[in-house]
């Protein structure tokens, strides 16, 4: 809606800087706010000390806002090629190189089942991406130029990479406040994107300086409505996880492409439709409790899993104490278990 003519007279950065800048002033009034509820005996969140400490203890966060600055101009470049609800499809495979980096960096584990969702999720997006007109129709998409092949590659490997060091460093560092794990993530973004302003400034003149200029009431509600997305964003990473945050966002594609269609006069073709349904079965199927990850034993061997085995492993505990004793030891707690669940 903040494009004119097919294109932005504003700069993607200018409104990156002052998303980033409200989210700073949103986590001081939650800290200020969190602070004078403090019980009797903690250590202030408002001393030197305890800044200085979290400041170092949290330096991992420079990584993510950096790699968030990036991406969040390359949303913008993706909707010169694309319209919302074809850029919205398209982030949804930000979740296939989630769930390898979190395996990697991590050490999270996946069934069979919920390799399979992701797989399935991949085809749902491929089926709304596929022509469902004739060739030299406007179908859901717009003419894709070259770059716009290289900007999807780097626009899902680059905030894949941002969200699970997201993750790693606000849970590696749990016992600090959010709101002040936020203060230095949004502040590094900050800093970034002023250095990007400064860098356009050199490039393109002095007068390029001026990060109001080209803004109108719709880049006013985009810069609102992108802070309140990251903040959001932080309470999955912090209390849940990236995979359940990336899915959760698919149900906001329905949404984009509707108001797509009703604000804009985009088709929703065909494709758009059984994509959008297999991604919701997808999404389904990762998060049954038939495809939960069972804990395996030391000696490597699969745990059997049907309800005749299970009873019987009940028996031999109830008869030989120490063996049933000697199996609940063995059983090894992965660190995402340890996550609490997203509070309500």
């Amino acid at each position: 809606m903040s494009k004119v003519d097919g294109s932005f007279k504003f700069s993607p950065i200018s409104v990156n800087f002052l998303t980033e800048a409200t989210k700073v002033l949103f986590a001081i009034m939650m800290l200020l706010f969190q602070a004078r509820h403090q019980k009797v005996g903690e250590k202030s969140l408002l001393s030197i000390s305890t800044f200085v400490e979290a400041a170092r203890n949290n330096a991992l966060l420079a990584v993510p806002a950096l790699l968030y600055a990036i991406n969040n101009y390359l949303k913008f470049i993706m909707q010169l090629y694309f319209n919302p609800a074809t850029v919205k499809m398209l982030s949804n495979l930000k979740v296939l190189v989630i769930a390898v980096l979190l395996k990697i960096i991590m050490r999270r584990h996946f069934s069979i089942i919920q390799w399979e969702a992701l797989a399935l999720l991949l085809i749902g997006i491929s089926v709304n991406q596929l022509r469902s007109l004739p060739e030299g129709t406007a179908a859901l998409g717009l003419p894709v130029a070259t770059g716009a092949y290289l900007y999807t590659l780097i626009f899902v490997t680059v905030p894949s990479l941002a969200s699970v060091f997201n993750e790693y460093a606000l849970k590696s560092q749990f016992e600090t406040s959010i709101y002040l794990q936020n203060l230095f993530l949004y502040g590094y973004g900050a800093i970034f994107n002023f250095l990007g302003i400064i860098g356009t400034a050199i490039l393109k003149g002095p007068s390029s300086f001026n990060i109001l200029q080209g803004h109108s009431r719709a880049t006013m509600l985009l810069i609102f409505n992108n802070a309140a997305q990251g903040i959001l964003s932080s309470f999955f990473f912090k209390y849940a996880d990236t995979i359940l945050k990336k899915y959760s966002s698919t149900v906001a594609t329905i949404f984009t492409g509707i108001a797509s269609a009703a604000l804009f006069g985009h088709t929703l073709t065909i494709n758009f439709i059984l994509g959008i349904s297999i991604v919701f079965i997808s999404m389904h199927q990762f998060f049954s409790p038939l495809s939960k990850v069972k804990d395996e034993p030391k000696n490597g061997s699969l745990e059997m899993i049907d309800s005749q085995n299970n009873q019987r492993s009940k028996d031999a505990s109830f008869i030989n104490m120490a063996a049933g004793a000697n199996e609940d030891a063995s059983h090894r707690v992965e660190p995402d278990e340890k996550a609490p669940l997203l509070p309500i």
